[in-house]
């Protein structure tokens, strides 16, 4: 099997090609460029082509990408927001992603960022590199015996949830279905856990039920000097909401990895660039706001585990015994 690699970075080239010899019959090529209508093309006369989170596979991709004739679309993420699944039901390409990689990794990133907006970290680390040891605007709260509200309690938001249990946290918990490891979390209605939580965690899916699920209406039922963490998907929050919120000093502090306008800026060195009428450049400009690049799931574990899972979809795809569990649209 031929895959062409789009987006590829040099972790990405690093990580698969220390794998691929275990699977003989595949070959990669690695392209730094995203996939879109302008690069599809490129695709033909391979098999399969891999692309990420952030790429565009919406319909206009897709006509091209069948045109080519490919019928495998490998997904090295958990998240598939970004294609157009009817169309690719109609072409009959097929979607395998990787489920699950490293959970823990994810909701370490989405402690750390809870972690620094409380303490300030980001604000004391500059100000000791210019010799002011002042503590004025650095204090905190602890986070023993406070509420944790975690929002979907899958793979990540039960490691999230046992993460704030360590720290001697209660744990809320807001989900359709409950997660019988949480023996230890309270599983109650979204308002009860925005109410009472000093610290609320998003790890949801983004469908059309989840969309802005954090919104003005949303923001008015939390806690006044609530933390608000999401390592989930941009689109969970309304943006001008939350800035809304911000402004009227109804958060302690907000941690994003993720966030809706990040598509362009993802993994992207934009540091020459003036972001002019930028929704993050807004965000930036609170000193309670701490925003990171999508890293997440950046561990070398999680590498690992993203290659090694995208390489078996290929493999049992082309014996045509494809994984179940990471078909995207059985």
């Amino acid at each position: 099997m031929k895959i062409l690699f789009y987006d590829t970075k040099p972790y990405d080239k690093e990580t698969f090609e220390h794998q691929l010899s275990q699977f003989p019959g595949i070959s990669i090529d690695f392209l730094k460029t995203d996939i879109s209508p302008k690069t599809a093309p490129l695709a033909k006369g391979y098999d399969a082509v891999c692309a990420f989170v952030s790429s565009d596979l919406g319909a206009a991709t897709l006509d091209v990408l069948h045109a080519c004739g490919i019928k495998l679309l490998l997904m090295r993420c958990a998240g598939f927001n970004n294609i157009d699944l009817e169309t690719a039901k109609r072409y009959g390409i097929t979607i395998l992603r990787v489920p699950g990689y490293s959970p823990e990794a994810v909701a370490e990133h989405a402690m750390a960022l809870a972690l620094a907006v409380n303490r300030h970290l980001h604000k004391s680390y500059i100000k000791v590199r210019e010799n002011n040891f002042s503590l004025v605007g650095l204090m905190g709260f602890n986070f023993h015996q406070k509420t944790a509200g975690i929002i979907g309690t899958g793979k990540i938001g039960a490691a999230m949830a046992k993460l704030c249990h360590g720290f001697g946290m209660k744990v809320l918990a807001y989900d359709i279905h409950q997660n019988p490891e949480l023996d230890f979390a309270s599983y109650v209605e979204l308002d009860e856990l925005l109410s009472s939580s000093d610290l609320i965690s998003l790890h949801c899916p983004l469908m059309d039920s989840t969309y802005h699920l954090i919104n003005k209406d949303t923001i008015e039922k939390m806690k006044d000097g609530v933390i608000l963490i999401n390592t989930s998907r941009g689109g969970l929050i309304k943006t001008d909401d939350l800035i809304l919120g911000i402004r009227a000093r109804k958060f302690f502090g907000v941690g994003l990895d993720v966030y809706e306008e990040e598509t362009k800026n993802v993994f992207e060195d934009r540091s020459d660039e003036i972001l002019e009428h930028s929704t993050t450049s807004r965000l930036l400009s609170f000193p309670n706001v701490v925003i990171t690049s999508h890293q997440g799931f950046f561990t070398q574990e999680a590498l690992d585990a993203i290659a090694g899972t995208t390489l078996s979809n290929a493999s049992a795809y082309e014996a045509g015994n494809p994984i179940s569990g990471n078909i995207v649209n059985p």
